[in-house]
């Protein structure tokens, strides 16, 4: 008995050093990747093409989504388009950058709340009835929600509009609800996708060799589109299972189909049929005719009845301990608008305004571990130079454009350029940062790898200078103590400036 319980306090010993060097590495080597001397303003690297709409992928190996810890993907679904349902290795948000439409997520070990009804089912039947079908919520979202996903959880999008549907995609790789490695993956339950396999390969692949250089990657993925357009279909030859895999990408293809005819409690035959996939339509198929499917009748209708159930559940457990899985994750909400200019957190008539998303108003981020933040800002306005304390911010703009300038910790400016429309930007943790509208103003998402985000301002009201004493400004930066009192207290914003306000002052 001794000797046993000697052995087991030394394989624990063991375990627990293996883990211990094991997170040190990868700490060390997260920590290398945000060396970071020079930012650019980045652009998606990859586009892959499917039957109703395009996949766009960021380099992940791009020096600042690595010191990040993220992949950013961008989809482009044409109405009646179907995302075929799938997963990832990492916590996802989702932004609506244009369109609308439902979307299914599964949550595992919740219960089917959508059933059809029966006398839809009976409609055009007199005697014969039909087995009701029964499935996981559907939600519908629009321009502007923030849908967020848990990493290994089963979702699809659909577009019932008629305008094209428009998401940029956050994976947090470094997550660690992500135990595999950096690399973003999407495990596909349907279809056949296989050009973006290939392609999230290729990034894979340049991360094991060694990171490229932007033009590099960006030549190479220019020869895969040109590859992919010449591309002959491939055969089918040789032996099953060669046969299923050249004609399948999907995780469905792979099983041996007397095993899922078992598992499924089916035919062969029918298993064969959901193993074929006819033509390269992608991960994006068209829907012949329209999808009928059970959801929510308005979407005003599902997001009162998902607030009423979450402040209920507030009023029952206000310590927040749940009270089982039916009342707590099956329940919560998984979506929230920051396009609406009446939710701003911070509002100025003059400049702009913004809209946060985290843990508290979106309780779910706090699994997730991120959040987020939808600012507009009017011509020529400003946001106040200030650093986020606890979290990397990935920026995509996503109308007109605006000059933002990001210093390190050496005072070193490692970018001063504009961001366009469609370009990202990711500014490391503390490293300070301020943007300033161009004539037609800006518009931007903000993905922050942190459930609170907190960002310091150096300039305005609530300022890290403002709430210096005066005599430690004029000493610091030798100046008057009547100087140190203008730089304290000339802006009275809390997170914007105007350039009508220093346009009169210099000309005065």
């Amino acid at each position: 008995m001794p000797s046993l319980l000697s052995l087991s306090l030394s394989l624990l010993l063991l375990f627990n050093g293996c883990l211990a060097r094991q997170s040190s590495e990868q700490q060390f080597q997260f920590q290398n990747e945000c060396q970071i001397n020079r930012l650019n303003s980045i652009e998606p690297t990859s586009r892959i093409r499917s039957e109703a709409g395009t996949t766009e992928w960021w380099n992940p190996n791009s020096q600042q989504l690595r010191c990040a810890g993220v992949s950013v993907m961008r989809q482009n679904v044409e109405p009646n388009g179907l995302v075929l349902p799938y997963f990832t290795n990492a916590p996802q948000l989702i932004y609506i950058v244009q369109g609308r439409g439902i979307q299914g997520t599964v949550l595992p070990g919740c219960a089917e709340t959508f059933q059809e009804s029966q006398q839809g089912q009976e409609q055009g039947q007199k005697s014969r009835r039909r087995f009701q079908d029964q499935h996981q919520k559907i939600r519908r979202f629009r321009q502007g929600d923030m849908i967020a996903l848990p990493a290994g959880v089963v979702h699809w999008f659909y577009n019932d509009g008629n305008e094209r549907l428009v998401t940029v995609n956050l994976l947090h790789t470094a997550n660690s609800d992500n135990q595999l490695d950096n690399n973003p993956r999407r495990f596909s339950l349907a279809g056949n996708p296989e050009e973006e396999q290939r392609r999230l390969r290729r990034f894979a692949q340049q991360q094991i060799q060694g990171s490229r250089s932007e033009s590099e990657s960006e030549e190479m993925e220019d020869e895969d589109e040109e590859e992919q357009d010449n591309r002959p279909s491939r055969k089918q030859s040789g032996s099953r299972h060669e046969q299923q895999s050249s004609s399948c990408n999907n995780l469905l293809c792979a099983f041996d189909q007397e095993f899922l005819a078992q598992a499924f409690n089916v035919d062969t035959s029918l298993i064969r049929r959901l193993q074929e996939v006819r033509g390269h339509k992608g991960s994006i198929i068209r829907v012949r005719g329209r999808l009928d499917v059970v959801s929510p009748p308005t979407m005003e209708e599902e997001e009162r009845e998902e607030r009423q159930q979450e402040q209920r559940y507030r009023q029952r457990h206000p310590s927040g301990r749940d009270n089982g899985l039916e009342e707590t994750f099956c329940a919560m909400r998984l979506k929230e608008n920051i396009a609406d200019p009446e939710r701003a957190d911070i509002f100025n008539p003059q400049a702009g305004r913004l809209s946060t998303l985290n843990r508290y108003n979106l309780p779910i981020l706090n699994a997730l571990g991120l959040s987020a933040e939808r600012g507009v800002l009017y011509n020529r306005a400003g946001t106040v130079p200030q650093w986020c304390i606890n979290a990397h911010k990935i920026l995509y703009m996503l109308k007109g454009s605006a000059r933002i300038q990001v210093v390190n910790e050496n005072g070193d400016t490692v970018f001063d350029d504009n961001v366009e429309q469609g370009q990202l930007l990711t500014v490391p943790q503390n490293f300070a940062f301020l943007k300033r509208a161009g004539s037609e103003g800006a518009e931007w998402v903000s993905f922050f790898t942190n459930s609170e985000a907190a960002n310091t301002p150096l300039a305005g009201r609530v300022s890290a200078i403002r709430a210096l004493p005066e005599e430690v400004v004029a000493a610091s930066y030798q100046i008057s103590r009547e100087d140190a009192r203008k730089v304290k207290f000339n802006n009275q914003d809390t997170f914007f400036f105007t350039s009508s306000r220093s346009e009169r002052r210099d000309q005065a």
